[in-house]
């Protein structure tokens, strides 16, 4: 049975849940709601299994804190023998409009400390990442406060739809690959 190792970034704690920084957590525990999965805390992160088609799904929420989250990655990655190609990590981008969607192979961290410390815990630059868009509509200096901050009401209404979408690009991935995922779902 073919493993994949589904990542979703996110820091650990209740001041933490409704956060735009949070993306990757909140994908995956909607995912989990609709299968009736369960998180199990395990080291270094909580973990669910999903079965479809012959493939087994891990998702892992790392609670080693998002500027940590390669040491998680990287220790479940060799713990289930899942190949590299069959990683996909998901996280907030500030670069992207809200909910709109990019897929890729590789890349740079651009800045995310999350993918940073991944990139260095795996020596490489290639492992294929779901962005998701929170915007960058914050003034001078207030990153981080915007980052940590709370869904907008008007986002809120709208997350629901853009959480039923990455659900099925998380599907599409397993099930279809990743060059057939980039182009069902960029730019959506």
């Amino acid at each position: 049975m073919k493993k994949f190792l589904i990542v979703g970034l996110g820091n650990i704690g209740a001041e933490y849940t409704n956060t735009r920084h949070n993306i990757g957590f909140k994908i995956l525990d909607h995912f989990a709601k609709e299968e009736a999965l369960t998180f199990e805390t395990q080291k270094l992160g909580d973990i669910a299994t999903y079965k479809l088609k012959g493939r087994t799904f891990i998702f892992l929420k790392p609670n080693t804190y998002m500027n940590l989250s390669g040491k998680a990655l990287l220790y479940w990655l060799t713990k289930e023998n899942v190949p590299l190609e069959n990683v996909l990590v998901i996280t907030d981008d500030l670069n992207l409009p809200f909910g709109s969607i990019r897929v890729k192979p590789k890349g740079s961290d651009g800045g995310h400390n999350g993918l940073k410390d991944i990139q260095l815990k795996l020596n490489t630059t290639k492992y294929n990442r779901f962005r998701f868009g929170i915007s960058n509509a914050f003034s001078k200096g207030r990153q981080v406060d915007y980052v940590l901050g709370e869904w907008s009401p008007e986002e809120a209404l709208k997350l629901t739809e853009r959480l039923e979408l990455s659900v099925a690009l998380i599907k599409s991935f397993v099930l279809s690959g990743m060059s057939n995922t980039m182009n069902s779902y960029n730019g959506k």
